[in-house]
């Protein structure tokens, strides 16, 4: 483990936490990861890239290497047919981490996600699970982890597994749980739950009493439909820090979920292929941001769509110069929009006054 200052000590003092999720479309929009599977196969075949991307996000203004185990699982490598490899993949993502998080002085996590393999009253499938837990934990760990989340999980009890798998493993490293809205359910009232039906803010206060030391809500939601769950947990006071980190795409109070999201164009379903027609803007960043630090929820980042220049917009809405910083835009200087005279040719000047509908039809 590293000697600096660690995640729930951070919290307590009144920081803001802010972790890069999204490793898994980053590389597939790159090409090397396949959508489907979405097996973390990169970092066998390209540990350099991998190794960049974590220095990319801490650039941009991660305070915490995520190592890249999401999806490193035993079900999930078998179905690519590289179940050999897996303890392998496992351990050089975390090595990796840990020495970057060592390089920049940041924290380093290890990282559970939804097995795919878990059914409720299933105990061959339950039984599956912890065992697949219980090696990414201990592999964590050996690898140096200062903390471990859990993600994505759509079943509250699965999320319940990764929580007790690392409180019994991991060896007395904090567990940072939060899910998702994999299935669009509601109560009665009206109220989102989880897969297996249970109210969002109840099963919260149900991992806290697992052990889980910070939880809360990531992936599916983009910045506007995960605020409002994000209130109405700080209003239910679940009784631990929460955590944010919401997908980048523009979910609705309609259409929360991006799985559900309608191409606006062909009105046809965009996951998971046609999504970046539905990307948020650096804007819609800062104003999650904004709304965060004014609930004052302690541990906040972003998950698939992410890029390091959404993470450097969400660090310096928190006030913070980032090694990225330097290349922050400006306006001022541009061609077209800069305010220097001597930089701005007088044709695009003209263009620029032009109206939108005015230019097209020129």
């Amino acid at each position: 483990m590293s000697k600096t200052t660690g995640l729930l000590q951070r919290i307590q003092d009144g920081e803001t936490v802010i972790v890069a999720e999204g490793y898994i479309f980053a590389f597939e929009r790159l090409g090397y990861l396949k959508a489907g599977p979405f097996t973390p196969e990169v970092v066998m075949d390209h540990p350099e890239l991998v190794r960049q991307m974590y220095k990319d996000f801490v650039r941009a203004g991660s305070d915490v290497v995520q190592a890249f185990t999401y999806y490193g699982n035993r079900s999930k490598f078998k179905l690519v047919g590289r179940e050999d490899e897996l303890e392998k993949q496992n351990r050089l993502a975390l090595k990796m981490a840990r020495e970057v998080a060592d390089e920049t002085g940041t924290l380093m996590c290890g990282d559970l996600s939804n097995t795919w393999v878990y059914e409720p009253g299933n105990d061959e499938a339950i039984t599956k699970t912890k065992s697949m837990f219980k090696e990414q934990v201990e592999w964590a760990v050996d690898e140096g982890a200062d903390f471990i989340v859990g993600e994505t999980f759509g079943h509250l009890e699965e999320a319940v597994l990764a929580t007790k798998a690392i409180k019994e493993y991991g060896k007395g490293v904090p567990a940072v749980i939060t899910i998702a809205t994999h299935f669009t359910k509601t109560t009665t009232e009206g109220k989102p739950t989880t897969a297996d039906g249970i109210e969002f803010n109840e099963a919260l206060r149900r991992l806290v009493a697992e052990g889980a030391d910070v939880v809360g809500f990531n992936c599916t939601r983009g910045p506007r439909s995960m605020i409002p769950i994000l209130e109405s947990a700080v209003e239910a006071n679940i009784g631990a820090p929460l955590a944010a980190l919401p997908v980048l795409y523009r979910t609705t109070i309609k259409e929360p979920s991006f799985f559900t999201l309608p191409d606006p164009w062909t009105g046809e379903r965009a996951f998971p292929l046609d999504l970046d027609c539905l990307l948020c803007s650096r804007g819609d960043v800062v104003k999650f941001t904004q709304r965060c630090a004014q609930l004052k929820i302690p541990y906040v980042g972003l998950c698939c769509g992410n890029a390091p220049h959404y993470t450097r917009a969400m660090a310096e809405t928190l006030g913070r110069v980032t090694e990225a910083s330097k290349f922050s835009p400006d306006m001022s200087v541009h061609g077209m929009y800069g305010t220097d005279d001597t930089k701005i040719n007088i044709y695009y000047t003209d263009l620029h006054k032009t109206s939108s509908s005015d230019t097209i039809k020129k």
